[in-house]
C-alpha cells in the first residue's frame, strides 16, 4: 500500500514538474508578453519576469519594446523640378502597445518598412532638389508625420526618420560643380572690385595730400627705391615724372635765343622747272625731229657735221 502511494506521489510529482516546465515562461526586461487563450486575447500584458500559461491552451507572444533601427531601401524618384534622384533613409521606431502590435497588424516591421518606402517616394515627388540637399530637417519632419499617422493604430511610435544620402546623375553633378565654380568666381570678382574701389578712394585721398606738398611725391619715390633696393635686385625700374622733363625743356631754352619757329628758311629752288623730258624717238627720216633753220649744228653734239637739208 505504501509502495503504491509512493509510486502515485512520484507520478504526480513528475506530472507537476512536466506541467510547470511546459507552462513556465520568462519575459525579458525589454519585452512584453501577450497571451492568446484559444485564439482570444487573455487579460493584460504580461510584465517582465517569470509567468505561467496553460500548456496547449494559451499561447504567449513576446513583443520587443526596444527602439528598432530599420534602413529604408533606396528609392528612385523625380523631384518637382524634374531631376532624377535616388534617396535612401533610416527610420527609428518602437512598440508602445504590445497588444495592438500583435492584434492590429500581421507584421508591424514589414508594415512600417513599406509605409516608409511609400512616404519617401511621396516626399521626393513633392520636393525640389535644393530642398533634398540643404533642407533635410524639414523633410525629415514631414516624412516622420506621414509614417507616424498610420503607425499609431498599430501600437508603433515613430521616433525619428533621417534621409541618409541623395544620389544624383553624373551629368547633374558636373552641372552643379560648374554652377558652384561660377558662383565662387562671381563672388571673387565682386570682392576684388570692392577692394579696388576702396583702394582707389584711398589713393585719391593720398594724391590730394601729396598735391598740397609736392615734396611728398619725391619722398615717396625715395621710399620706393629703398624698398626695392633692399631685395638685392639686379634691375631697378624707377618712374620718371613728366614734370621734370618739362622743367628741363624750359631750362634749355636760353633767353633771347631764337626758337625753331623764329629761324628763317629759304625757299628751295624749283628744280627741273624748265626741264622737258623727251622720250626716245625712233630712228628714220619719217620720225626725224625738225630743227630750226638757223641751227647748223645739233644741240646734243656741237662737233658733229651739219645735217643735210631737205632736197
Amino acid at each position: 500500500m505504501l509502495e503504491e502511494l509512493l509510486a502515485t506521489a512520484a507520478v504526480v510529482g513528475t506530472a507537476g514538474v512536466v506541467y510547470v516546465v511546459a507552462a513556465a515562461r520568462v519575459v525579458k526586461q525589454y519585452e512584453r508578453g501577450v497571451v492568446l487563450r484559444l485564439g482570444r486575447l487573455r487579460g493584460g500584458i504580461r510584465p517582465p519576469g517569470f509567468t505561467m500559461i496553460i500548456p496547449g491552451v494559451d499561447r504567449l507572444r513576446k513583443v520587443n519594446m526596444q527602439i528598432v533601427t530599420m534602413p529604408v531601401p533606396a528609392q528612385d524618384g523625380i523631384t518637382r523640378d524634374n531631376v532624377t534622384v535616388r534617396v535612401d533613409a533610416v527610420i527609428y521606431f518602437k512598440v508602445v502597445d504590445a497588444a495592438d502590435a500583435v492584434i492590429q497588424v500581421e507584421d508591424y516591421r514589414f508594415a512600417v518598412s513599406q509605409m516608409a518606402q511609400t512616404s519617401l517616394r511621396s516626399i521626393i515627388g513633392k520636393s525640389d532638389l535644393d530642398d533634398l540637399l540643404s533642407n533635410r530637417e524639414k523633410l525629415n519632419q514631414g516624412l516622420e508625420l506621414m509614417i507616424d499617422s498610420p503607425a499609431m493604430g498599430w501600437g508603433v511610435q515613430i521616433d525619428r526618420v533621417e534621409i541618409k544620402d541623395v544620389s544624383l546623375p553624373e551629368t547633374m553633378k558636373r552641372s552643379m560643380a560648374r554652377q558652384a565654380e561660377a558662383d565662387r568666381e562671381r563672388r571673387a570678382r565682386i570682392i576684388n572690385a570692392d577692394a579696388e574701389l576702396q583702394a582707389s578712394k584711398k589713393l585719391a585721398e593720398a594724391a590730394g595730400v601729396m598735391s598740397e606738398q609736392p615734396a611728398a611725391l619725391q619722398l615717396r619715390l625715395l621710399q620706393t627705391v629703398v624698398a626695392v633696393a633692399a631685395e638685392k635686385n639686379s634691375t631697378l625700374v624707377l618712374p620718371f615724372p613728366v614734370e621734370l622733363l618739362r622743367f628741363l625743356e624750359r631750362a634749355q631754352v636760353q633767353p633771347g635765343a631764337p626758337t625753331v619757329e623764329q629761324i628763317p628758311t629759304r625757299p628751295r629752288p624749283d628744280e627741273h622747272k624748265d626741264d622737258e623730258f623727251v622720250l626716245d624717238e625712233p630712228k628714220g627720216d619719217k620720225f626725224r625731229r625738225e630743227e630750226p633753220e638757223d641751227d647748223e649744228f645739233p644741240l646734243d653734239n656741237p662737233d658733229a657735221s651739219p645735217l643735210p637739208g631737205p632736197e
